[in-house]
């Protein structure tokens, strides 16, 4: 019976916007460790489960699936929240009556 976990993937260090949160995915455990090519020296192995990722829109989809599947699965807890993002205006750099320093 496969090994699978079911995660919410944190948002990407690389960008700051909303996509793509509280998505879930599953993932399935690799079953044995990955083998060396001789020839290329590359890792590899028999399993593509491993290349497998499932996107649902709810954790209850996600365990749904699972169970229809007989996978047996684990679910991890959600990431940190995500903090809300205060918009900034290049104008009020130059707002008459400012509170703040000019720092430049």
């Amino acid at each position: 019976m496969p090994k699978a976990r079911i995660y919410s993937p944190p948002r990407s260090a690389m960008q700051s916007g909303q996509a793509g949160l509280g998505q879930w995915l599953l993932e399935f455990a690799p079953d044995a460790r990955p083998r060396l090519d001789p020839v290329t020296g590359w890792s590899g192995g028999l399993s593509t489960e491993r290349q497998v990722k499932l996107r649902f829109h709810t954790l209850e989809a996600a365990r749904a699936y699972a169970e229809a599947q007989g996978l047996d699965y684990a679910v991890e807890a959600l990431p940190a929240g995500v903090k809300a993002i205060k918009p900034k205006v290049y104008a009020d750099n130059f707002k008459y009556g400012r509170a703040e320093n000019w720092t430049h």
